[in-house]
């Protein structure tokens, strides 16, 4: 199979070729030899410094010269979020399988075209929602799939990231709402959303708050994720049009309901993901901070032994047995990455499609449509 990753030299993109060099390595007995053809991206120099490590590789700047190689049968999307559907609807046309990171598009819209557009050619399709691939989530489905804790009574869920709590923080790329067009929504509450559609079923309707906390920045060249830069004096400020904070509430089809709450903005949170599910005969929760620990409470237990349990997911899982032997050594979000990336190989391999693909990525965009559509109206949306 060979591979072409745009933005290659991004954290998305370094992360994806690590899981195309580990999934071998991990997933001995899929048989898949996967190489890396092309690497693609904007920066030439950063291109030189990682090209060494991937042997016959060929570089470029421009997306399309991977596209125009007929050896290619997959097409690994890590580009900004505003070339995610020209580029897939492109690799599609092309006749490329293609693995494209989130925020899916820019609006459903785009996602449904790419879905029927892949589905009429019958090519592989993956959407990059990759946090429930943490085999914890495999047994949070296990037992919510059993009835274990019964109907979905509520769902809460937090995800936050402080990147952008400091209003003295220099203005980015995630800043500006023409190259990042879904905000907040699109970048970090999408995480939950798949949560959502993974583990409870779809959303009947919400009723969301976005908004800006700081909406001037301070302009510093070149900053970004990963740059770590106090804020420069600089005479020049530019507008945030991009959001960093949404709080949302939702009614389940089945009957449930939710709360979440999502920012770049809590000023301490380095990196926290939530979420608590509770139903007629018990309930679940996770905390990242304790990333393959979930909590666990039954009705069904013993009046004098009732509580939340703690479960260590271990090598009992396949996943996880194929990265680690022993459980509590925790797996880590590039862990969750081979995992995924391992089920795109597999999938593309097969002709067999695997959750979440580009049609389980529309109807996740709905949400963040309604989202945005809500806090525009101030007024409850259906789905």
């Amino acid at each position: 199979m060979n591979v072409a990753v745009l933005g290659a030299c991004g954290w998305m993109g370094k992360c994806h070729s690590m899981g195309y060099r580990n999934a071998p390595l991990m997933f001995p007995e899929d048989g898949i030899r996967t190489e890396i053809r092309w690497l693609v991206d904007e920066s030439k120099p950063r291109l030189d410094q990682l090209s060494p490590a991937f042997p016959n590789v060929r570089t470029s700047r421009e997306w399309r010269d991977a596209l125009a190689d007929p050896e290619v049968n997959l097409v690994d999307v890590c580009l900004p979020d505003h070339l995610h559907y020209e580029v897939a609807h492109a690799a599609l046309l092309a006749g490329k399988n293609v693995y494209c990171e989130k925020p899916f598009t820019a609006n459903a819209r785009e996602a449904e075209q790419l879905a029927d557009l892949a589905e009429e050619r019958g090519l592989v399709t993956r959407v990059g929602h990759n946090f429930p691939k943490n085999p914890v989530h495999d047994l949070t489905k296990e037992i919510i799939d059993n009835g274990e804790i019964g109907d979905l009574v509520l769902f809460k869920a937090s995800m936050h990231v402080d990147v952008l709590a400091d209003p003295n923080t220099p203005f980015m790329s995630r800043c500006d709402g023409n190259l990042a067009p879904t905000g907040v929504v699109g970048d970090v509450a999408s995480h939950i959303f798949s949560f959502i559609h993974r583990l409870l079923g779809p959303i009947a309707s919400l009723i969301a708050d976005v908004s800006i906390a700081h909406p001037h920045r301070a302009y510093s060249e070149g900053f970004g994720y990963g740059v770590i830069n106090a804020a420069t004096k600089t005479t020049e400020s530019r507008e945030v049009t991009n959001s960093d904070m949404v709080i949302l509430m939702c009614r389940f089809k089945n009957g449930g309901r939710g709360v979440i709450d999502v920012s770049r903005v809590a000023a301490g949170r380095r990196f926290m993901q939530n979420y608590e599910i509770y139903g007629t005969k018990g309930g679940v929760e996770f905390r990242y901070d304790e990333v393959n620990r979930l909590r666990f409470y039954s009705g069904a237990d013993p009046a004098a032994r009732q509580g939340y349990r703690l479960i260590d997911v271990g090598p009992e899982n396949k996943n996880f047995a194929s990265l680690l032997p022993v459980a509590n050594f925790a797996l880590g979000y590039n862990e969750f990455k081979a995992i995924e990336v391992a089920e795109v190989v597999r999938s593309v391999a097969t002709g067999k499609p695997l959750w979440p693909t580009f049609r389980d990525g529309t109807e996740i965009m709905r949400v963040i449509d309604a989202c945005l559509e809500s806090s525009s109206r101030r007024a409850w949306v259906d789905l």
